[in-house]
Parts: structure tokens; C-alpha cells; sequence
């Protein structure tokens, strides 16, 4: 059912669809971003970290309601290696000192068990790390997205390094977009998912360009459109179970997971179908309206540059 070998979908006919499709998210998530923002996790807006031990398996759907009735509804809670080890993430609170905080969520713990609870570690996250977090990750998103353009553009040529980046900010916006929309938690573990999906999606993008120079080569009458078309084509087979492949196992981590690897999953998710679609739709569409074609692919040799001189043909 995947076997896309003989496949002849136009889907440089749907081009301008697709892009239209594209802008449409990108302007939606963009505004979502300005209106809404993103729901930064304790690891950019600081906070209380607390692990507490349990004498025996206890289930995080007993912790959480405690902590809700006392006033911390937006307490992250998970288990930390065990079943037994609870690792509780405090958002900051304005006029309450951390070691208080602290203090009472373990006398509110111990107070709804009947066993000794143990305090095994306090840490806190101050606003001004959490700034220089989110910054230190914004750049690392801009120096991967430069990095990639200058290699591309070495590579292969500058349209196709424009289109790959282009590409690339198509993903991360749109994924950003459903995170801001959905006020899901944004912390380090997303910022990574993000970037992992900037490392898949070029990769996508990297074998369908890589077709389509192979392609310029050897089809020497059809027009730029028509390449494209058939390189997308001969590498729809890969893209499309490469994605399939990838996504059951990121939807047995979302699901079987646990709360600790539900975002990350789920950024992991979107990426990658969406990447799927930008490197079928987008990045192809977007060297071709930048005037990719056989002359910048393969420039015209110079009359007689390819003769070697009579020096050159004397023994």
C-alpha cells in the first residue's frame, strides 16, 4: 500500500493550494503567538523543583488532587525512576519565598498520608536562568537555521538553501502555532523536540533535493516543473514510510509514555507531519518560484572550454 513507485501525483499543479494552505497556518500561529504566547514551563520562567519519597508505590492521580485542593492546580507532578519517588515542579509565586513553598507542599503531602514521607531534594530555578534558558534557546534554533543555509547553499545551490530554510521556519512556526493554541507546557524537552524536527524535515527536504539535481541530469527534455514533479514522485515511497515508521513510535511514547514525555511526543508528532507535508509541498514549490531550471542546475559550458589545447594533446 505504500509502494509509491509508479506514482504520478502533479503536485506541482497544487502548488499554489498548498502555499496558500501554509501562509493561512503560519499567519494563524503567528498571531496566536502575539495574543497568546507560549505556556513556558518551569524550566524558562524558574520555579521550586521538590522530590519526595514515598515507603511505598503511590499514584500520581492521588498527588495531584491534594495539591489541587490546597491551591496548586498548575503543580507539574511525575514519578522519577521509581513509583515511589515523586518529582513536583512549582511555578514561581510572587511574595513567597521558595523554602516556605517548599516546606508547605511537603506538610501537605505528609498530612493526606498516613506513612513518614522523606524530603530528598529541594532545588530552585530563579526568573533570570529562566530567561537566559529561553534566549540561550532561541539562538540555538537561529544558528541551526544559519548553519543549515550556509550548507545547503554549498551543497546544492542558494534557491534550494532558501527553500530548505524557508521550509524549516514553515515547520517550527506552525508547531510553535498548536503549542501557543493549546497552552501546552513549552520547557526544554519541546525545545529539543523542536530541533529534532529542523534535523528530520531536512533531511526530507535534503533526498528530494538531491532527486531532483540526479533527476536535471538525466531528463534532458522535460521542463523544470515536470522534474520536480517526478523526483517528488520517486522519492514518495521513502518520505512516506519513513513518517509512518516514526510516528508509531512517538505515538506509543505519547500514550505509554507518561505525562513526563506527552509534550515532547506530541511537538515530535506535529513536526514531522508537518515537515512530511512541507518537503512534499513546500520545499520543491518554493526553489521553483525562486527560478530553479535546467540553466541554474546545469550551466551552459563556454563554446570550446571542454576541448583540450594541442599542449594538452602531444604525448
Amino acid at each position: 500500500m505504500l509502494n509509491f513507485k509508479d506514482a504520478q501525483i502533479n503536485f506541482m499543479k497544487q502548488r499554489k493550494l498548498a502555499l496558500i494552505i501554509s501562509l493561512t497556518l503560519i499567519i494563524a500561529s503567528l498571531l496566536t503567538l502575539y495574543f497568546r504566547g507560549l505556556n513556558f514551563g518551569i524550566d524558562f520562567t524558574g520555579g521550586t523543583l521538590i522530590e519526595v519519597h514515598y515507603p511505598e508505590p503511590v499514584g500520581l492521580e492521588i498527588v495531584r488532587p491534594t495539591l489541587e485542593t490546597h491551591g496548586y492546580e498548575r503543580a507539574i507532578v511525575q514519578h522519577f525512576g521509581t513509583s515511589q519517588d515523586v518529582l513536583i515542579r512549582i511555578a514561581p509565586r510572587e511574595d513567597e519565598d521558595s523554602a516556605l513553598l517548599s516546606n508547605e507542599i511537603f506538610r501537605i503531602l505528609q498530612a493526606d498520608f498516613a506513612g513518614v514521607l522523606e524530603l530528598r531534594r529541594v532545588e530552585f530555578v530563579g526568573p533570570q536562568v529562566g530567561e537566559e534558558l529561553r534566549e540561550q534557546g532561541g539562538l540555538a534554533m537561529l544558528y541551526a537555521l544559519f548553519g543549515i543555509l550556509i550548507y545547503i547553499a554549498l551543497r546544492f545551490e542558494w534557491r534550494f538553501s532558501v527553500g530548505a530554510v524557508l521550509a524549516l521556519m514553515h515547520d517550527v512556526i506552525i508547531t510553535l502555532g498548536i503549542f501557543s493554541l493549546l497552552q501546552l507546557d513549552f520547557d526544554l524537552g519541546v525545545l529539543a523536540a523542536l530541533l529534532a524536527v529542523i534535523g528530520y524535515s531536512l533531511n526530507d527536504t535534503i533526498v528530494v533535493y538531491d532527486r531532483i539535481r540526479e533527476n536535471f541530469r538525466k531528463l534532458r527534455k522535460e521542463s523544470a516543473m515536470q522534474v520536480m514533479n517526478l523526483s517528488i514522485n520517486h522519492t514518495l515511497s521513502r518520505t512516506i514510510i519513513t513518517g509512518v515508521t516514526t510516528l508509531l513510535v512517538l505515538l506509543a511514547l505519547f500514550f505509554l509514555g507518561g505525562s513526563v514525555l506527552q509534550n515532547f511526543a506530541l511537538a515530535l508528532i506535529i513536526g514531522i507531519v508537518v515537515g512530511t507535508y512541507s518537503s512534499i509541498y513546500i520545499a520543491g514549490a518554493l526553489a521553483l518560484m525562486m527560478g530553479v531550471d535546467r540553466s541554474v542546475m546545469l550551466p551552459v559550458k563556454k563554446e570550446g572550454a571542454s576541448q583540450p589545447s594541442l599542449d594538452e594533446q602531444q604525448p
